[in-house]
């Protein structure tokens, strides 16, 4: 299928590593014109060098910490006098703790990443997505927001808030022609849940491995998933083909979640 994409405007916030960065190199194949922007400088020219590798196109790169509104600004000012048809908002932490070890301040911090620094995102880079006409913006959730998991309680709200954002945002921009979705992976096999495997072997004295074969277990697939699977839809939505779809929350989960 063509997507529609060649030589459209695509920026990736959180496009260094993980979905974020199978999404980057999903849209460069489809011919867009990418643009990567992550916290981590390292991981920002390491994630540009492969990109390049393997798509022949290079990606412009910017650092940029959402929860940081200067820098926030700044990345939107690189967009000034240009149109972006595409967002893909994808940056975004966790926190694996009991509620009640939780202090106000690791609340409050991950509030400044995953919602409000998604806010600051989309806010900035409005004029660059009415400069563009039908644009699209994507937001990248998780399945816990309708599933919850235990010990996941900072990322469950949020996620659950973004779901709430997207389609809030769909419905203000779609007379403007601008589709706003959000794609809810499930256990996805990106550096986030490996280091999440690995918290969790140590702290119940099991391998990684009999972490991530328990958790397979419970998908009904019976595998966690790849990057590549879930960025295969949050391109699909940030592509003019999907210009009639908006105010979704698409899960790619092998099946997870299990309501209706």
């Amino acid at each position: 299928m063509d997507l529609q994409l060649n030589g459209r405007e695509a920026l990736v916030i959180g496009g260094s590593s993980g979905i974020g960065l199978a999404t980057a190199a999903m849209l460069l194949r489809e011919g867009a014109r990418v643009a990567i922007a992550a916290r981590d400088a390292g991981r920002l020219a390491a994630a540009a060098e492969r990109l390049a590798a393997e798509s022949g196109a290079i990606p412009e790169t910017v650092r940029c910490d959402q929860a940081d509104p200067a820098q926030v600004a700044a990345l939107a000012a690189r967009y000034e006098g240009r149109p972006l048809h595409a967002l893909v908002c994808a940056a975004g932490g966790s926190h694996r703790s009991a509620f009640e070890a939780l202090t106000d301040e690791q609340w409050l911090a991950n509030y400044e990443l995953n919602i409000l620094g998604t806010v600051r995102a989309v806010r900035a880079m409005l004029p660059a997505l009415r400069r563009a006409g039908n644009a699209r913006v994507v937001l990248l959730g998780a399945v816990s927001a309708r599933q919850p998991t235990a010990h996941q309680v900072v990322s469950n709200t949020h996620k659950a808030g973004l779901l709430a954002l997207a389609k809030t945002l769909s419905l203000e921009l779609a007379p403007e022609g601008i589709g706003v979705n959000s794609v809810s992976p499930g256990r996805a096999l990106t550096p986030l849940w490996q280091s999440r495997a690995t918290t969790m072997a140590r702290d119940e004295g099991i391998t990684e491995e009999a972490v991530l074969q328990r958790v397979a277990a419970d998908i009904p697939m019976g595998r966690l998933g790849a990057p590549e699977e879930v960025a295969a839809m949050v391109a699909f939505l940030a592509a003019p083909v999907s210009a009639y779809v908006t105010g979704q929350a698409v899960a790619v989960d092998g099946g997870l979640q299990r309501g209706v």
